[in-house]
């Protein structure tokens, strides 16, 4: 008994609990707002291909069904869909008990999520540069996302495959930041929208304002620096460097929460009950 209390007194002191709850809060957050995500992605385009109404996701998207375009169109049907499976997949790899209990389901999961973020980042691509995505900074911002989906696909895959699996949950986890980097950017909207009182200054009518450019780069390349910096903090840092991140970690939930609320209050819940 004493020396269960001396543990858990000196985890305290490292800060080793407190950065293990921040890490899971922001993970949890950050599930029901992907889970949410993809109920809005089920209800609407779904119902809207149901139904044949195309020109509603038209009406939704920067760019969407083009005349004559065939392969654009069909990209655009695949990318709606592997959203969804990316939203709904992506927070199920990393939840304990779904990978102790069921190891093949995880596989599989993990296999079609790695699987469709590649096709998505492709996909991604082709859009953007075959019909023009909001300016060239939003463009090289797609495409540098689109890039490091790839590059880190490859390594979740390589390591799993060679059994590594420390390494595979490492780039798992990079994966799912960057993979989310469509989903960060409608929540930083919103986190911007609660702020600013819903006046929002550097949002442009297009994307083109100073706020949209900040996105364009920092929808995926924030969530990754606070992911290394938790990384860094959980294996080497000390007492003092483990509660810096746990203040980080736990500042990322909040923001996040907010910001599910706000893309929720501007992008979903107006279009399903509009």
């Amino acid at each position: 008994m004493v020396s269960s209390a001396a543990g858990f007194r000196a985890e305290e002191l490292t800060g080793r609990g407190l950065l293990k709850a921040s890490a899971v809060t922001w993970f949890s957050v950050a599930a029901l707002g992907q889970f949410a995500f993809a109920l809005y992605i089920f209800l609407f385009y779904g119902g809207a291909a149901i139904a044949g109404d195309w020109e509603a996701w038209t009406a939704r998207l920067i760019v969407g069904f083009v005349e004559a375009d065939v392969l654009g169109n069909l990209n655009v049907l695949a990318h709606m869909l592997l959203a969804f499976i990316i939203c709904v997949g992506g927070p199920l790899q990393f939840v304990p008990a779904i990978r102790k209990r069921f190891p093949v389901f995880h596989h599989w999961v993990g296999r079609t999520y790695a699987l469709a973020a590649v096709l998505i980042s492709l996909g991604g691509l082709y859009l953007t540069w075959s019909r023009g995505m909001a300016g060239l900074v939003n463009e090289i911002g797609i495409s540098v996302n689109a890039i490091l989906i790839l590059i880190f696909a490859g390594y979740t895959v390589r390591n799993a495959l060679k059994r590594r699996f420390d390494r595979h949950h490492r780039w798992a986890l990079r994966l799912f930041m960057v993979a989310s980097g469509v989903w960060f950017f409608r929540v930083g909207f919103g986190f911007w929208f609660i702020i600013t009182g819903g006046t929002m200054p550097g949002v442009g009518p297009m994307l083109n304002g100073p706020f949209d450019y900040f996105l364009a780069i920092g929808s995926y390349v924030l969530p990754l620096v606070i992911l290394e910096t938790y990384l860094h903090a959980r294996d080497k840092g000390g007492a003092a460097v483990r509660h810096a991140a746990s203040a980080l970690v736990f500042s990322a939930a909040a923001v996040t929460g907010v910001g599910i609320v706000g893309a929720a209050m501007i992008f979903w819940l107006p279009t399903l009950l509009g």
